[in-house]
């Protein structure tokens, strides 16, 4: 119910700020910019934005009709005369546009970013452990106290609690390293020139992925008999049961992708459409019902910052809870000759 009414009030400022932004430019012409640009603050760029409004443009690479192209930005493909700039696009100049772009972008960076930090974040508490500190005595300082509470938590709640047996010795890195990245990740879109790489549907599904391969490839045998032969079931019930285990199979992850890109792009479109409030009531009744005005949306900003901060944790920890329970899924042993031989046992005692 939370997350409807979250998504329902998203929609609702996001047309606040669209309609008013829409009216203004058909009254004062094509060429001039809207109020505040919305979708401009969450989709993929070029530069990496710097505190303070700097920009740093990023290396662009990408293949045009089987040629690779290498620039140290976009301006410097245009400079060069082989490319220019049609509709905030890149194409060449004989008008064939880019097949394949492996350029660096801004949500990328952040994913990078998201990455080291987990890494060194790692090797700096396993530099730790082997020292003995956590080890050998009780860990010291706030740092590896609350490293050791989030991965404790994550072994012993998560993995131990979802996956059988020993078997959750073998996954507990991973699922502790895509909580950590997915947590960073989540957070750099709290920072005014920061970004969550998270409400980006291709790194989101890129992590889905990963989890659909390591799922996969671990699966056991009594995994893969209930996918193409489910055992105890007439053959004719396989022609339909067959395909829906198999359309399943990629359910699963499409699922988890779908759930963490929703959750972080609602969440950074509602801040921006709030806070973009004030310069649409500037823009319609003046800048002293703007300022005025300021002080709430500033203040509901806030809060929300708090609400955020929070369900970049909670989105996180889902994503990895998710994993896990596919993960145990995959894995588990259910051992049907044991149990046909206990039903039978069972039968036969009853008739006794």
């Amino acid at each position: 119910m939370g997350q409807v009414l979250r998504r329902v009030i998203t929609t609702i400022l996001f047309l606040l700020v669209l309609n008013p932004v829409s009216v203004a430019a058909d009254a004062s012409g094509d060429n001039e910019e809207p109020v505040i640009d919305v979708m401009g603050k969450v989709v993929d760029h070029d530069y990496l934005e710097l505190v303070g409004g700097a920009k740093v443009y990023l290396p662009r690479i990408f293949m045009v009709d089987g040629d690779w192209y290498f620039f140290v930005n976009t301006q410097s493909a245009v400079d060069s005369g082989e490319f220019e700039m049609q509709e905030s696009a890149l194409v060449r100049a004989d008008g064939e546009s880019i097949s394949l772009d492996m350029s660096i972008t801004s949500h990328l960076m952040y994913v990078w970013f998201g990455m080291l930090l987990t890494l060194f974040i790692t090797f700096w508490a396993a530099s730790k452990y082997k020292k003995g500190v956590g080890a050998e005595t009780e860990p010291k300082g706030i740092s590896q106290n609350l490293f050791e509470v989030f991965f404790v938590f994550i072994r012993d709640d998560i993995a131990k609690e979802y996956i059988p047996g020993d078997k959750h010795k073998k996954f507990v890195n991973y699922l502790f390293s895509v909580f950590l990245a997915i947590s960073f990740m989540n957070l750099f879109g709290l920072l005014p020139w920061g970004v969550a790489t998270t409400a980006d549907l291709t790194v989101t599904a890129t992590l889905a992925a990963i989890t659909f391969f390591i799922t996969q490839w671990n699966g056991s045998k009594d995994h893969w008999q209930h996918v193409f032969m489910f055992p105890g079931v007439h053959p004719a019930m396989r022609i339909i049961l067959t395909p829906v285990e198999i359309l399943g199979l990629f359910t699963k992850p499409f699922a988890l992708a779908i759930r963490l890109f929703a959750n972080m792009l609602s969440g950074k479109i509602m801040i921006v459409c709030i806070l973009g409030l004030i310069f649409i009531f500037t823009d319609i009744f003046g800048p002293a019902v703007g300022l005025s005005s300021s002080v709430f949306w500033v203040g509901l900003t806030a809060l929300l910052y708090i609400l955020k901060a929070f369900i970049a944790l909670l989105q996180a920890y889902i994503f990895t809870l998710l994993s896990a329970v596919f993960i145990g899924m995959a894995v588990e042993e259910h051992h049907h000759e044991h149990e046909s031989e206990s039903s039978v046992a069972t039968a036969t005692d009853v008739q006794v």
